[in-house]
């Protein structure tokens, strides 16, 4: 990992937290690429670190090991064109992070027997508390695998996946699950300031509570459900609270979301897929 050079095309926020937590996790500047069209994102990637950041993504790509797709994806084609030549005469691996972009899309656009890792990080990445699923189809040696993962660890936990129909999953539920978890915490929010309480007062204590929960999850051995059943005592305010809950068909809600989520990005896949 030390010796491996990457390059991200695109510099955005979640290449710039990327290519922050490698810079943390020791890995020397000069190993590290940028590109992109915008320069004041090339201008943010370098305040990281002494990185090198390049004109033009050929340049860029020439010579690394591993390539990050780091952009939006209705610009990946454009992406995969522009490194095209350099993925197929390199042993290089690409990885993608563009949502509902899949191998097989990614493959077309370079060569069928390029390396492809599929990668879901979520926006805690930009804190270093990110969840990242990936997958791949293609042959690599552990220590190409070790790389990638080495990078997205940087930032957070990895988890490889069977298939990359879970890939699909992944995005409902990590990649777009800090939104409903700051939705619920908003609801939070507000309800205590319709009680009375000030919103600085109310967003401090729901925000202390939040992490506070999500500690305990991490560092307790415990069942999810064990937790909260500590929590819920006979007769006491958040059993009220809970039973309210359930009345009205709060954990319906999330199954219906989540699977809607799932199907969204399902969608995401298949018009990726039919786009070549």
């Amino acid at each position: 990992m030390e010796k491996a050079t990457i390059t991200f095309i695109g510099a955005g926020n979640m290449a710039r937290s990327l290519i922050g937590g490698l810079l943390s996790s020791g890995i020397r500047g000069k190993n590290i690429r940028a590109f992109d069209p915008d320069p004041e994102a090339l201008k943010s990637a370098l305040s990281l670190g002494p990185i090198s950041i390049y004109d033009d993504s050929q340049s860029a790509a020439d010579g690394a090991d591993v390539i990050v797709l780091a952009v939006k994806p209705q610009v990946v084609r454009e992406a995969c064109e522009s490194i095209r030549t350099c993925a197929i005469n390199q042993d290089t691996v690409v990885v993608t992070i563009a949502a509902g972009i899949t191998t097989a899309f990614i493959k077309e656009q370079l060569q069928e027997n390029c390396k492809i890792i599929r990668c879901m990080p979520n926006t805690p990445a930009l804190v270093g508390w990110g969840a990242s699923g990936l997958f791949t189809n293609s042959k690599m040696d552990d220590e190409e695998k070790n790389i990638v993962d080495s990078i997205f660890a940087a930032v957070g936990a990895t988890f490889w996946m069977d298939t990359e129909e879970d890939i699909d999953i992944v995005t409902a539920l990590s990649g777009s699950g800090p939104a409903y978890f700051f939705f619920f915490m908003e609801c939070l929010v507000d309800t205590a300031c319709q009680l009375g309480l000030s919103k600085e007062t109310a967003m401090a204590l729901t925000k202390q509570t939040a992490a506070g929960a999500g500690h305990m999850v991490l560092e307790e051995n415990i069942d999810i459900g064990d937790l909260r059943s500590a929590v819920t005592s006979p007769g006491g305010t958040t059993e009220k609270a809970i039973e309210v809950l359930l009345e009205s068909g709060f954990r319906e809600s999330i199954t219906l979301a989540l699977k809607a989520a799932h199907s969204r990005a399902l969608q995401l896949s298949n018009n990726s897929h039919s786009a070549q």
